[in-house]
């Protein structure tokens, strides 16, 4: 795995000493971390993917072109050959490429030498973009999309806190009507721009909407389905924020995502495309319909109970603009989750 993370609140916590989350595995075997400008980290994340499959592409030819001169071992060449036939299962490639540079160690000739080096290309590599929603919502949003649009095996997580966290709290096109954040101290007056419809309109996008902390299995089965899709994924995860001013305090964050999903705040959603070619709706819904109250939700942040105090005159007004909002969101997630792709 090869992580590309954008400047921000991830890229602190993720890239901090004396820890780090990313380590390697019990096999030895763990993530590369790099971390880029703000701005073009999809570019950045891109640009590692296409050198990676160029790479995997070389060291396949130099393979081939070696078995075709009768410069390897009958056991190598049926390892390789195998290795062919297990193109989209990474666990497999793996596996057996262990076996050939175990055979190439205990060969001491040049060429077994240049194939050891190129052997490590071998296993396609796992390519994750990670940002939050001020890099994939908005500077960072025509990089982001141009790079989803290229049709490429790379998968995005947008980290979506709704503001600009780590440069103090500015409003972003992901916050949602009557927050309070910088550039919108009077709460945001226009609806949250919603990523996940875009990037579905293309077709061939895998796309999720998920909260860790209201559906752990959901969050699991997306990062897997993902992981597993042969094409650009993007998963959008909700992530409470200093700023949103939690009243119940950030140690309660998880708890605070169930409870965003459970007053129809925030939407589980799955559209995989491969579901298509089934003849099965690619569009799934996971989250159910409200149970609680919206306002109480809301209220028990300050970025939303400070517009109440601050500016009574407009805050019942954004309120009710908000209720209506996650309605129309949910109304039009329920006509995606209900149409017909049953072949005639």
């Amino acid at each position: 795995m090869i992580v590309a993370n954008a400047t921000g609140c991830s890229s602190i916590y993720g890239g901090s000493a004396p820890a780090t989350p990313y380590r390697a595995g019990q096999d030895g075997k763990g993530v590369a971390w790099a971390n880029s400008l703000f701005e073009d980290n999809a570019e950045y994340g891109f640009g590692i993917n296409l050198a990676n499959r160029k790479m995997q592409e070389k060291a396949i030819m130099i393979f081939k072109d070696a078995i075709s001169a009768n410069r390897l071992g009958e056991q190598v060449k049926t390892l390789f050959n195998q290795y062919l036939e297990v193109s989209n299962d990474t666990k497999k490639q793996g596996e057996i490429v262990d076996r050939i540079k175990d055979l190439l160690e205990k060969d001491n000739s040049e060429v077994a030498k240049e194939l050891l080096v190129y052997s490590k290309y071998l296993v396609k590599k796992s390519i994750w973009v990670i940002g939050g929603d001020g890099w994939a919502y908005d500077i960072g949003f025509g990089g982001l999309d141009h790079v989803i649009a290229q049709g490429e095996d790379i998968n995005i997580l947008v980290l979506d806190t709704e503001v600009y966290s780590n440069t103090g709290g500015q409003s972003s096109k992901s916050t949602p009507i009557a927050a309070v954040a910088r550039f919108a101290s009077a709460g945001k007056r226009i609806r949250k721009k919603d990523l996940g419809l875009i990037a579905m309109s293309y077709g061939y996008v895998y796309v999720a909407q998920v909260a860790m902390g209201a559906d752990r299995n959901q969050f699991l089965k997306a990062i897997t389905e993902a992981e597993s899709y042969n094409g650009p994924s993007l998963i959008i995860a909700y992530s409470p924020c200093i700023n949103h001013g939690l009243k119940a305090g950030m140690g309660k964050s998880q708890e605070e995502e169930a409870r965003a999903v459970k007053a129809g705040y925030w939407h589980l959603y799955r559209y995989d495309p491969r579901l298509e070619n089934e003849g099965k709706n690619p569009f799934q819904l996971d989250s159910k319909d409200p149970t609680e109250s919206l306002r109480d939700f809301i209220l028990n942040e300050v970025r939303f109970a400070s517009l109440a105090q601050t500016f009574p005159d407009v805050a019942e007004d954004l309120f009710k603009a908000l209720e209506e909002d996650t309605r129309k969101r949910l109304e039009t997630y329920k006509r995606y989750a209900s149409m017909d792709y049953s072949k005639k």
